[in-house]
C-alpha cells in the first residue's frame, strides 16, 4: 500500500508543478520514474510514452496509468491517474473562479507568455530524448523522416501514418544483428 501512496504523491507533484499539458510533463515523469524512483528503465518509459500517445486521452494521464499499472497493478494505475489529474482539477476550479478578474491584467498576460516559452522548451527536450532513444538505425531514421514529411507536408492522417509505420516496423525493422554496423551515432 505504501507504493500506491508513493505513486499518488509522485504523480500529484508532477501534475502540480508542470505547466503546459501532457507533453511538458513527459521529461518530469521520466526523471521521477527512471532516475529518482528507479521504477522503470528509460527504454520502458519511452515505450510507455509511445503507447500513451497512441491511446485515446491525454498523454500524461495515459502514461501515469500505464506506469501505475506496471508498479502497482489496477490500484496503482488508479492512484497514479488520480495523482496526476487532481492538481489540474483543483487549479482549474480556482482559475475558473477568478480568471475573468485577471484575464486582461498585463502581468498575467506576460506571465503566460513566459510559461509558453518554457513549455515549448520542455516539449522540444522530450522530442530530442525520444528521438535519441528510438532511432537506432538508418532505416529507422528513414521511417521517422518519411513519417514526419508525410504528416507535415502532405497532410496525411497521423493515425494512418502511425499504423503504417507500426506495420512497417513489425515486418521490416529489426535491430541489426551487429548493432554497431548500422547504428546511428
Amino acid at each position: 500500500m505504501k507504493k500506491v501512496f508513493e505513486l499518488f504523491y509522485t504523480f500529484f507533484k508532477i501534475g502540480l508543478f508542470t505547466f503546459g499539458g501532457g507533453y511538458a510533463m513527459l521529461p518530469i515523469i521520466e526523471r521521477e520514474v527512471v532516475d529518482k524512483h528507479k521504477w522503470s528503465s528509460k527504454e520502458e518509459v519511452l515505450d510507455i510514452f509511445s503507447m500513451s500517445q497512441c491511446t485515446p486521452g491525454v498523454i500524461a494521464v495515459n502514461a501515469a496509468t500505464f506506469i501505475g499499472n506496471k508498479i502497482g497493478g489496477i490500484i496503482g494505475a488508479l492512484f497514479a491517474t488520480l495523482g496526476v489529474v487532481t492538481p489540474s482539477i483543483i487549479i482549474i476550479t480556482i482559475i475558473a473562479a477568478f480568471f475573468s478578474n485577471f484575464a486582461e491584467n498585463e502581468y498575467v498576460i506576460h506571465a503566460f507568455g513566459g510559461v509558453r516559452i518554457v513549455v515549448a522548451a520542455l516539449i522540444l527536450k522530450t522530442c530530442i530524448n525520444m528521438f535519441k532513444s528510438a532511432i537506432r538505425s538508418s532505416l529507422q531514421l528513414g521511417v521517422a523522416i518519411a513519417s514526419f514529411l508525410t504528416v507535415t507536408f502532405l497532410g496525411a492522417s497521423p493515425i494512418i501514418v502511425v499504423i503504417v509505420s507500426g506495420l512497417f516496423g513489425l515486418f521490416f525493422l529489426k535491430l541489426p544483428k551487429d548493432k554497431e554496423a548500422d547504428e546511428i551515432v
